[in-house]
């Protein structure tokens, strides 16, 4: 049984909450954890206790940076701990996208979604793959704005494919705009915390930003704009070359999707996959591929991902 205290600048945030997120390290690495007035007891198997004081050290640290801590991000730096990447991932700071309106924060909270980001600063064409909850839709929609911000691109052009999974777009109700309105809530959403309400409508009615189906992009070209293609996964091969060559002079495109929410009929290719196939050595176009471990919704929702993914290898891809 060995015993060390640690000594940390962030003690009482550590311990509030009744030490939640000092009991998630604990329970992780099967040690005792106490707060002392002079510091942070841990009790334990060596090893174990090792990898508490680098997990607990990191939290604070990040503390320190003024940045987001939570239970998800704790457990984050658990699992880069037991595979030794804790180390590459405390060694840079991230920087802040943008802030929004409400005054938070917005930056990639994994190392995946550092290779995200970072390919969306450094190529004109990116197209990042991952499961639900990775953060492919967010934190694309947030570099479009920070791109908007900088005068960068004078537009935003978000689509998705209005692909029906169960329910036919016909007999919904209302007109055109009103039937695509559902498929088009997520990208909605996402604007309208980046952007608050005011900015968002304000820039819609000036046409600054455009959301619509990915049908109404035939035919056009795109200059001086920041584009991206949501669902990717539910787009044809043809599809997928129409979209991609309405790219124009000063133009950005970012094309994001999940294989695993695949609503195409049985039987067609989807055009996320044969992009990434096809496009992968073509210098200015980057290929990103998210991990269970990018997820950054409720720790619940990686879990279910991880065990459906886990019957689909046992079953070889049949449920």
């Amino acid at each position: 049984m060995n015993e060390e205290i640690l000594s940390v600048n962030h003690l009482i945030e550590l311990s509030s909450n009744n030490c939640a997120w000092l009991k998630i390290v604990g329970e992780i690495f099967e040690c005792e954890i106490v707060t002392l007035d002079s510091g942070i007891l841990i009790k334990g198997d060596p090893i174990k206790t090792g990898k508490c004081n680098s997990v607990i050290s990191a939290m604070d640290a990040v503390l320190d940076r003024k940045e987001q801590l939570d239970a998800l991000s704790v457990r984050y730096l658990c699992l880069l701990e037991k595979e030794n990447r804790l180390p590459e991932f405390m060694a840079d700071e991230d920087p802040v996208i943008l802030t929004t309106p409400a005054g938070r924060s917005v930056r990639a909270k994994t190392l995946g979604q550092r290779v995200y980001v970072d390919a969306m600063a450094k190529n004109d064409v990116v197209i990042c793959k991952g499961p639900a909850g990775s953060g492919k839709t967010f934190l694309g929609v947030a570099m479009a704005v920070l791109a908007l911000r900088e005068r960068s691109v004078s537009r935003i052009i978000l689509t998705r494919p209005a692909v029906e999974a169960g329910e036919k777009l016909g007999y919904l109700p209302g007109d055109i705009e009103e039937k695509v309105d559902p498929y088009m809530r997520p990208i909605y959403d996402a604007l309208l915390e980046l952007m608050g309400r005011e900015g968002f409508e304000k820039n819609i009615d000036r046409g600054i930003i455009e959301v619509s189906p990915l049908a109404y992009m035939r035919g056009r070209n795109l200059d001086d704009s920041f584009i991206l293609l949501d669902e990717a996964q539910n787009t044809t091969i043809e599809q997928m070359m129409m979209f991609l060559t309405r790219m124009g002079m000063n133009s950005r495109v970012c094309v994001c999707g999940d294989t695993t929410q695949i609503d195409l009929p049985s039987g067609y290719p989807n055009g996320l996959d044969d992009a990434m196939r096809v496009l992968r050595n073509i210098p200015g176009i980057a290929i990103v591929s998210l991990q269970e471990t990018d997820i950054v919704r409720n720790p619940l929702v990686q879990k279910i991902i991880m065990a459906y993914n886990a019957r689909e290898r046992r079953h070889g891809g049949n449920a």
